[in-house]
């Protein structure tokens, strides 16, 4: 089983949960937009986070089963970058969701994330 990772502002997993259907690429961009959803690995999270959503509060992370996916699942690498991205090629159900992990910071304003 893969879990996919993907970080979020509170707000759209809410709407998510109304609608039974996930459908935010990343920040400021929704899935009709982009084609995908963007998600990382575990060791992936990080640099994702703080480079995307470094000055924005109320985040959670998404835990994604892939198994409970209907759409599409690629690897790919984002330019100029070589290290392999999971990309998901539609929404992603509710149920796919087995865990929200809401995202805080220590005391010296870092995340924490799950890993």
């Amino acid at each position: 089983m893969t879990y996919l990772l993907h970080i979020t502002e509170r707000t759209n997993w809410e709407t998510a949960l109304r609608t039974g259907w996930y459908r935010t690429s990343t920040r400021g961009v929704s899935l009709d937009e982009q084609g995908f959803i963007h998600c990382s690995l575990p060791h992936q999270l990080r640099a994702v986070a703080e480079y995307v959503y470094g000055d924005a509060d109320d985040l959670v992370v998404l835990v994604i089963d892939s198994e409970r996916l209907s759409a599409p699942v690629r690897y790919e690498a984002p330019e100029p970058s070589a290290d392999m991205y999971p990309h998901i090629y539609g929404a992603v159900p509710t149920s796919a969701v087995s865990e929200v992990v809401p995202v805080e910071h220590d005391s010296e304003g870092r995340m924490l994330l799950p890993e």
